[in-house]
C-alpha cells in the first residue's frame, strides 16, 4: 500500500475542497485523513490529507504530475506532496546542555519518532559519549569567531552528504548565519525559554526569579536570520510561586524545553506544519 501527504495552500476559492477530493478518488485513493483552515484576513486556503493507494502500479512522481496539470496550475496552488515511505532525515546540531539531546534519542529509540537521524554535530565534546551510547555518529566542528565560516562549510558539506531534510539545534549555543538559513528555509528548528526578550542574557532564570515571575515557558520555533523571530511550532508554560528556588525554575524550564522541542519534531517530522507570512498552520 502506498500513502501520501499532500499539503496546499493558495487564495481561497470555491470548490477547492471538492476538486481536490474527486480527483484523489478518480486517482484510485482513499482519503483517510483531510483537515483545512481559511485565514479569513489574508483570503488563504490551507489543507492538509492523507491518502492511501492500494495499486501496485501507483507512482508517487506520476501522481504529482499529473496532479500539477490537473489541479495545481487551475488553483495557483502552492502544493507538497510525500510518500509515507521516505521518512525525513533530522541532523542535530548541539553543544554541552544534554537535556533536549537525550529526550529525542530515547524517543528516537523507541520507534516514537517518524524520522531518521543520520548524524550529530556539535561545537563541543562533552555530548559524545551519549552519541556513541545510541550509535550515532558525531561529528565535532569546533567554531570560534574566526572559524565560523570554515566551520559551517563543514556542516554544509555533511547535510549534503547525507541528504538531510532538516535540522534541529537542541540547545546548540551558536547563532546560525543566513547562509545555512537560506540552505533550509523553514527546516530549522530552535528551542528557548520563553523569557526572551524580556529576560536576556546567559542568566535568564535569574533575572526572572529576582522579578518573582508567575509563569515560565518554552518556545520551539524555525531559525530566520532575524534572532528567535521565526514562525513559532510549539509553545507550552508551568506556573512558579515564590516558593520555588532558582534551581526549581531552572529544572522546570528544562523540562518544558524538551517537551516542546520534541512535540515540535513530531509536528515538523509528521507532516503538520505550514509556514505563511512568518506564521504556522497546524494541523492535528
Amino acid at each position: 500500500m502506498n500513502k501520501i501527504t499532500i499539503l496546499i495552500h493558495c487564495k481561497d476559492r470555491p470548490n477547492i475542497i471538492a476538486s481536490v477530493t474527486n480527483f484523489i478518488a478518480n486517482e484510485g485513493g482513499n482519503i483517510v485523513y483531510i483537515d483545512q483552515h481559511v485565514d479569513r484576513e489574508q483570503d488563504i486556503f490551507f489543507m492538509r490529507l492523507e491518502s492511501e493507494f492500494i495499486s501496485e502500479s501507483f507512482s508517487t512522481n506520476n501522481f504529482k504530475s499529473v496532479f500539477e496539470s490537473d489541479l495545481a496550475n487551475k488553483f495557483e496552488m502552492k502544493w507538497r506532496i510525500y510518500s509515507s515511505k521516505k521518512k525525513p532525515k533530522m541532523a542535530l546540531f548541539i553543544s554541552k546542555y544534554d537535556h533536549c539531546l537525550y529526550d529525542l534519542l530515547g524517543r528516537y529509540n523507541s520507534g516514537e519518532l517518524n524520522l531518521e537521524i543520520p548524524f550529530i554535530i556539535s561545537n563541543h565534546l562533552d555530548l559524545k559519549p551519549i552519541a556513541d551510547s545510541f550509535k550515532i555518529p558525531f561529528y565535532h566542528i569546533p567554531v570560534t569567531k574566526d572559524t565560523k565560516e570554515e566551520a559551517e562549510n563543514k556542516q554544509l558539506e555533511l547535510l549534503k552528504k547525507y541528504h538531510i531534510d532538516f535540522i534541529v539545534l537542541a540547545r546548540y549555543m551558536q547563532i546560525v548565519s543566513s547562509k545555512l538559513i537560506n540552505k533550509y528555509p523553514n527546516k530549522i528548528i530552535n528551542i528557548h525559554h520563553s523569557f526572551l526578550p524580556a529576560f536576556v542574557g546567559a542568566k535568564p532564570y535569574h533575572s526572572a526569579f529576582k522579578r518573582g515571575v508567575k509563569i515560565i515557558g518554552a518556545t520551539s520555533h524555525y531559525v530566520t536570520e532575524e534572532l528567535d523571530a521565526g514562525p513559532i511550532i510549539e509553545q507550552d508554560v508551568t506556573r512558579v510561586t515564590h516558593a520555588h528556588s532558582i534551581s526549581d525554575l531552572i529544572a522546570k524550564g528544562r523540562d518544558l524545553e524538551k517537551i516542546v522541542l520534541a512535540n515540535a519534531v513530531k509536528l515538523h517530522a509528521d507532516r503538520k506544519v505550514m509556514v505563511f507570512n512568518n506564521k504556522t498552520v497546524i494541523f492535528s
